[in-house]
């Protein structure tokens, strides 16, 4: 199970550091920029849950098929 807590203390790390970046860039005016680094955020964090997920799914698989 170390690896749940990996995963949600990495999105944490990637959601803090986007928030950051998306404040400082408000802030200066660069309100699409913005935006971009909001959107890229959401979709590598969205890829790190699909991995997850389809983890989550091969082990479900391996256990219910019986393959190893």
């Amino acid at each position: 199970m170390g690896l749940d807590v990996d995963i949600i203390f990495k999105i944490a790390g990637v959601g803090i550091v986007v928030a950051f970046l998306h404040t400082i860039l408000d802030q200066m005016g660069k309100k699409e920029y913005a935006q971009w680094v909001t959107l890229f955020g959401f979709i590598y964090i969205l890829f790190m849950v699909a991995s997850v997920v389809d983890d989550l799914f091969e082990k479900i698989k391996s256990v219910f098929l019986f393959q190893g």
